[in-house]
């Protein structure tokens, strides 16, 4: 798969930009999810997933414990999806349209301070797992979603603001233990439903 398309290049070519994007996937973009990509991955405790159909398009928070988006090959990674509002809105778009953009951002760092990536973007295609090998060392996983990468790559940091997490979330599945209800599971209209 290429990177650019007829548009994105005609945008570069008006703003005098091809040789520099050009150059950039040139030195840092890869079909492979090498070790260093691995572990910036695993490390995350969340990570921003875009997925579009034909007429809609939908951009998600995915969280969990680090470890929760695993690599499983050089050009392969899997996640959980846990229990949501089940409007399926990510999912219904990936069994239109496989092509998803992943977006990993870690906040804890700044740029030059030892950290090799701040931000991380994976652009690849998805499928559906209801029935998955992993699916029981997921606790609380309803389903998996597999990515065949076709381009990883990091993403300039210069914007990402140097942020700490306080805790982790408390509703992040664990093995053993019951999760807690989220609030909006109490909404009265909501509560009856489900």
């Amino acid at each position: 798969m290429t990177m650019f398309h007829n548009k994105n290049r005609e945008l570069q070519d008006r703003y005098g930009g091809r040789s520099v994007a050009d150059r950039i996937v040139d030195m840092v973009e890869s079909d492979e999810i090498t070790s260093d990509f691995k572990e910036f991955i695993e490390a995350q405790p969340f990570f921003f997933l875009a997925t579009a159909s034909a007429t809609a398009t939908d951009c998600s928070f995915k969280g969990g414990a680090p470890g929760f988006v695993r690599v499983t090959g050089p050009k392969t990674l899997l996640f959980p999806d846990y229990d949501g509002n089940r409007m399926y809105k990510s999912l219904g778009n990936i069994l239109e349209n496989p092509q998803v953009g992943l977006l990993f951002i870690r906040f804890g760092a700044e740029e030059g301070q030892g950290a090799l990536f701040l931000r991380v973007r994976i652009n690849g295609r998805a499928t559906l797992h209801d029935d998955h090998p992993a699916l029981e060392t997921y606790p609380g996983a309803s389903r998996l979603i597999e990515v065949a990468v076709d381009h990883i790559y990091p993403n300039c940091p210069r914007y990402v603001p140097q942020m700490d997490t306080v805790a982790a979330s408390r509703h992040i599945p664990q093995a053993n233990r019951d999760q807690p209800v989220p609030a909006w599971k109490e909404i009265p209209e909501i509560k009856e439903l489900l």
